[in-house]
């Protein structure tokens, strides 16, 4: 596939976080670019506002003329369309260039030096803390969120060097190339592709092999590689770690040199992982630590990763996409640490029936760590309902008394009537679509 001789490309799922980022990418580098997404969503209607055309309707009809010219024209689509979609069939079925996001973000990074973040959790975060340090060295980073620093998935720079989100899903950073990468983690996950824990572990061991230069692990990982952990013995050591003015401050020691005050503004452990595994990957490229710390420094959050919508005396408003125990257990963990006093609620929308069955003891017993919960039905996503595996089921396995069913409509209405002063919005789904509604309902509660 030579990407030079392409003049259309056409996306299909073009709303998705990863796939608009190529989008946008494309299309600043000249080409022509439409798609298909199945709603309007902010993302959709920014691609719209960079004159990218976009349908909402799975028809041949909808698929502007230009790009019927199937030699110019590469479609690319996301694994999680569905099998039947008209418009994916159309196209594999009448000779066009079909290619799965992940592989061309593969050919789009294998002439470049890539730097890859991977693993289950913490890879958004650390890839757009990464895309932040390697921006003044020009490198353009392909992000699986929304950086605040540049209200974008894409950090455009240069073709000299690559920042890319290494997703694990279908196995799609196995199209990857990647020269210096890093694993933050191995937690079971995406067990509807994988069937078995035992095959994802597998599939980072192939990431792994495929590095060429450098790999970067967190420590306790069963993968060889440079280490890094916080106030433990690693390649990578932060330590010295307190809270001034509600920003992290610590120190790292490195395998060749310490640098000391590193101030990061992102709550939690988790992210002070983060932002050391980007920290040393930029290290291991080349980048001198005082301009790391620089960046460090500035770095302002990604979108739905523990974002404050409201932050005031009398109300917080945490938007988060936390869709793993994991990561729901981090954040309750970080909003402990930022409130150690306070009553905090949890509106949870589960994401996956599978992800649900496969993981109901560990979400209960992570949504049990807050004082209050609501519980929105399950987001089915890519999947069909499957028996027995209901938000219902979810709800009596949590331990807390103040438990609650709640639809989307009744929502903001439900967390109104909550005392609690801290609010935690979390899940994968389109309940991130439901938070300006309940920032204005809450803003309009405290203005009385």
């Amino acid at each position: 596939m030579n990407l030079k001789t392409i003049h259309n490309v056409y996306f299909i799922g073009i709303g998705g976080i990863g796939m608009s980022a190529i989008a946008r990418y494309f299309s600043v580098n000249g080409k022509v670019v439409a798609g298909y997404d199945k709603t309007p969503t902010p993302i959709t209607k920014s691609l719209e506002e960079i004159g990218i055309e976009v349908s909402f309707e799975d028809a041949v009809k909808n698929i502007p003329i230009s790009f019927l010219h199937k030699e110019k024209t590469l479609v690319v689509y996301t694994p999680a369309v569905p099998k039947n979609h008209v418009q994916l069939n159309y196209f594999k079925n009448n000779g066009y260039a079909v290619l799965k996001r992940a592989e061309v973000l593969g050919e789009i990074t294998k002439n470049t030096f890539c730097l890859a973040v991977a693993g289950t959790h913490g890879k958004t975060t650390t890839s757009s803390i990464l895309g932040h340090i390697m921006q003044p060295e020009k490198a353009t980073s392909f992000l699986g969120g929304i950086a605040e620093n540049y209200n974008s998935n894409l950090i455009l720079g240069e073709d000299k060097v690559s920042v890319v989100e290494a997703d694990e899903f279908d196995r799609s950073f196995l199209k990857l190339s990647p020269n210096i990468a890093c694993v933050t983690s191995m937690d079971a996950d995406h067990l509807d592709i994988y069937g078995e824990n035992e095959f994802l572990q597998q599939s980072f061991r192939d990431f792994a092999s495929k590095v060429s230069d450098t790999l970067i692990v967190a420590k306790g990982l069963p993968l060889k590689g440079l280490t890094y952990a916080v106030n433990e013995e690693a390649d990578y050591k932060a330590y010295n770690v307190r809270i001034e003015e509600g920003k992290y401050v610590f120190d790292v020691k490195t395998p060749t040199s310490e640098i000391k005050n590193i101030a990061f503004h992102l709550p939690g452990n988790h992210n002070m992982m983060n932002a050391l595994a980007a920290l040393a990957i930029a290290d291991v490229y080349g980048v001198p630590l005082e301009k790391v710390k620089r960046q460090l420094g500035s770095f302002k959050g990604v979108q739905r990763r523990f974002s404050y919508k409201i932050k005031t005396e009398d109300v917080v408003l945490i938007d988060d996409y936390a869709h793993h125990p994991t990561e729901i257990k981090a954040v309750a963990q970080s909003v402990r640490e930022m409130y150690p006093k306070e009553k905090v609620l949890a509106v949870f929308q589960p994401h996956l029936f599978s992800r649900t069955r496969d993981f109901a003891d560990d979400f209960a017993g992570a949504l049990s760590l807050f004082n209050e919960v609501l519980l929105l039905d399950i987001y089915p996503a890519r999947e069909l309902p499957i028996k027995g595996v209901t938000s219902s089921w979810l709800l009596e396995k949590i331990t807390i008394n103040t438990k609650k069913l709640v639809s989307k409509e009744k929502l903001s209405d439900e967390i109104i009537k909550s005392e609690s002063k801290i609010v935690a919005m979390l899940g994968a789904g389109d309940i991130g679509l439901l938070v300006d509604e309940v920032k204005n309902k809450l803003e309009e509660k405290h203005k009385k």
